[in-house]
């Protein structure tokens, strides 16, 4: 019951004290380093609604990521501006995926399980990160999430395999226009 309105204070945060709390955090999250290992999680209920269990083996990383578009540098031999390619070029990942991948890379004994965002402001957002020690007893011991100590779940952030990488390789989709999203769509461009 406290997990639903948890969840109604996260949804409008203006009407809740959220806002207030937040715009507090931000300040001392912005002198923190960009990956940081957290105690415990900030929304608790989408950690919960994610698999995040409050037991040894799990661990919550708080990731911070550039907000913006593609950053390109522009071509120092003579172009006109349209043929420069720097601007409207976006990114083929979400900020989502690359806070997963950093904290992945930072982490490199513990697996992605999910994220979730935890806030922003004009130039960050802040996600945090749900990792799990697949070599740890506990786990391994825990019917609900001893799946990913198997060797196919070895760096599966990497592999699109987790729920923002499965969102950004389109496989969300179903019925008319996706039929070139599965297996892949670098498979579904071969002949």
């Amino acid at each position: 019951m406290a997990y639903k309105y948890i969840a109604e204070a996260w949804k409008k945060p203006d009407e809740s004290f959220v806002e207030d709390l937040m715009r507090q955090r931000l300040v001392e999250w912005r002198k923190q380093p960009a990956v940081t290992r957290v105690e415990k999680p900030t929304r608790l209920d989408r950690a919960r609604k994610l698999g995040y269990k409050a037991k040894q083996g799990f661990v919550i990383v708080r990731v911070r990521v550039r907000r913006g578009g593609l950053r390109k540098q522009r071509p120092r031999s003579g172009r006109r501006p349209k043929r420069m390619g720097v601007k409207k070029y976006k990114p083929a990942k979400s900020l989502r995926l690359i806070a997963e991948e950093r904290a992945a890379r930072k982490f490199p004994n513990l697996e992605v399980l999910n994220s979730y965002w935890v806030g922003e402001d004009g130039r960050y957002k802040w996600f945090e990160v749900i990792m799990v020690d697949p070599h740890h007893p506990a786990i391994k011991s825990d019917k609900d999430v001893n799946w990913i100590c198997q060797k196919q779940n070895k760096g599966r952030v990497f592999r699109g395999l987790t729920s923002a990488g499965k969102k950004v390789r389109g496989l969300r989709k179903k019925g008319r226009g996706a039929e070139k999203v599965r297996p892949s769509k670098k498979a579904a461009t071969k002949e």
